[in-house]
């Protein structure tokens, strides 16, 4: 796979300043349709390609059984949620009581969908088996958020191929899924709106106390499709709240961000990268276009652009830049050494090179 690394954007190319993330929320919204309609032709470049199973049954889709039951249970929720978006306007007709019951029940069926895919776990834990080497790396803090869509088996096979990539184990903080509409919904109000959404809150508090915990030394947060917009805002109140030297311990990494920001001030020593897909409709949509030298010092840290398509995090991120050869190491054929220092913790190893010894 050929992989760039994307200049910093110091200069703005454009006779235009370009709209703030803090600006109008109703403006942002109208900018994120017209670049959402400009960008329909990478569309299909979110699922593609369809049978990339490098990770077997952990890929997202892979016919396996949990994977088919939730791949139904979202088929039906778009279903659902499409035909109410579209009654919509004709529920003016109807009396206020009429509207009422309809809203309620669409958010009862809904909910009760939601509740067989995301389960009522809020925090998980990878379950691979990592033997000793799981114990050699005490001082690392590894978390994640997950994208849309994401409900509790697909957020465990997140969790566990991050955990038999870098050999370490992986917490993960649910973002709950409640369908690809209402997720995209969350998207916006997160996005346009700047508003925390209780997954955001919580994970937050997640994040904080992990990074004031004493007896870690670093703490590694892993991202993926809207988790770069929560955890871009979860960035934005930690460098309110919290002095240099815990900051230090913070490193982020993520895979096909939706975000419109990320900060990172000059004199904080967070080290942040992103990995972009070229044809990846939601890596368009976020960090690519926001990275861009149009939208100077927007977007803190350094952008991989990879060659390809596809937004899945284990079938086509992982598996693309972090595939596992049948002894159960990545492949060194990669040749990321000295670029990306996530790179640099593959298999239990530490940036350097090295791995780390009891």
């Amino acid at each position: 796979m050929h992989v760039d690394l994307a200049p910093e954007p110091r200069h703005n190319l454009h006779p235009h300043t370009p709209l703030p993330y803090t600006g109008s929320p109703l403006l942002l919204c109208l900018s994120d349709l017209r670049l959402f309609l400009a960008l329909t032709s990478t569309l299909s470049g979110i699922l593609t390609p369809l049978t990339q199973w490098r990770a077997g049954a952990l890929d997202e889709l892979y016919p396996s059984l949990p994977n088919l039951y939730s791949l139904f249970l979202h088929a039906f929720l778009l279903l659902f949620q499409s035909i109410f978006l579209l009654s919509l306007p004709f529920l003016i007709a109807l009396p206020i009581w009429v509207v009422g019951v309809y809203f309620a029940g669409v958010y009862s069926v809904t909910l009760a969908v939601a509740f067989l895919l995301n389960g009522s776990e809020d925090v998980l834990h990878s379950r691979v088996d990592l033997g000793e080497e799981g114990d050699r790396h005490g001082g690392e803090c590894w978390i994640y958020l997950n994208g849309v869509s994401v409900g509790r088996h697909w957020l465990q096979s997140n969790l566990d191929l991050l955990a038999m990539t870098f050999r370490r184990p992986v917490t993960g903080v649910h973002n709950r899924t409640y369908g690809i509409v209402f997720d995209l919904l969350q998207c916006i109000l997160e996005r346009d709106f700047l508003y925390a959404t209780t997954d955001i809150r919580r994970s937050y508090v997640t994040i904080k106390a992990s990074l004031l915990d004493p007896s870690n030394e670093k703490v590694i947060l892993i991202l993926h499709s809207q988790g770069g917009i929560e955890g871009g805002m979860i960035l934005d109140w930690l460098l309110g709240e919290l002095p240099r030297d815990v900051l230090r311990k913070l490193e982020i990494y993520t895979f096909g961000s939706a975000a419109n920001h990320f900060n990172n001030p000059l004199p904080y020593p967070i080290h942040v990268e992103h990995f972009a897909h070229t044809r990846d409709f939601v890596a368009c949509w976020g960090v690519l276009h926001f990275s861009s030298p149009s939208f100077p010092n927007r977007y803190a840290g350094k952008v991989f652009v990879c060659e390809g398509e596809g937004h899945l995090l284990n079938m086509h991120y992982l598996g693309s830049l972090f595939p596992i050869t049948e002894q159960g190491k990545v492949d060194e054929g990669m040749g990321w050494e000295g670029a990306s220092r996530l790179w640099g913790y593959r298999d239990g190893r530490v940036p350097g090179g090295d791995v780390k010894q009891p």
